[in-house]
């Protein structure tokens, strides 16, 4: 928990010390019951997982699944609305803003959740459905509706979410000496 606060206190301009960000932050508070309840689940104690998920629900207003994977230092910023179904993945040091669903769109026997990979970004009220993967270091737009994979280091917006602009790795730094800029 404190290896994810003070990440949390690199990530966020909002936050002061490390003390307000474990006691104010909801999303530190949810993620500290979710690994509660996912290692209850593992242990087959699945009416205590579903309890405690449903306690930590209710007093922070995020929905974590107890069946999720959820890795290190992830940074639920404000949190409100965030809904992570029981087989999403969730990498480390992703962050996830309010309203977010990582959620299914069938109901199919194995993964039907998404699987979100290291460094992602995911702006507020984003809808992202189904088992498809959000690349490493990707970025999704506020509102965005993702129903396919996301390429890693690009950008997605709107609905259907769209790849828009370069990715990261192919910008070429331009030298405006030689070029007479």
């Amino acid at each position: 928990m404190f290896q994810t606060a003070r990440s949390i206190l690199k990530r966020d301009p909002a936050a002061h010390n490390l003390s307000e960000v474990i006691l104010t932050y909801p999303g530190i508070r949810a993620l500290f019951w979710y690994r509660i309840a996912h290692f209850l689940v593992i242990r087959r104690f699945f009416t205590f997982a579903s309890l405690l998920s449903q306690h930590a629900a209710h007093s922070t207003g995020i929905s974590i699944s107890p069946e999720a994977t959820i890795g290190k230092r992830v940074f639920i910023d404000h949190g409100i609305g965030v809904v992570i179904g029981s087989t999403a993945v969730v990498e480390d040091d992703v962050t996830i803003l309010h309203g977010v669903t990582l959620g299914a769109r069938k109901s199919v026997a194995g993964p039907r959740h998404p699987h979100v990979e290291r460094g992602a970004f995911i702006g507020a009220n984003a809808q992202i459905l189904g088992n498809i993967t959000i690349g490493a270091f990707s970025k999704i737009g506020a509102g965005a509706i993702v129903l396919t994979d996301v390429p890693p280091k690009t950008t997605a917006v709107g609905n259907p979410a769209r790849i828009v602009g370069v990715p990261v790795d192919k910008v070429v730094e331009i030298d405006f000496k030689k070029h007479n800029y």
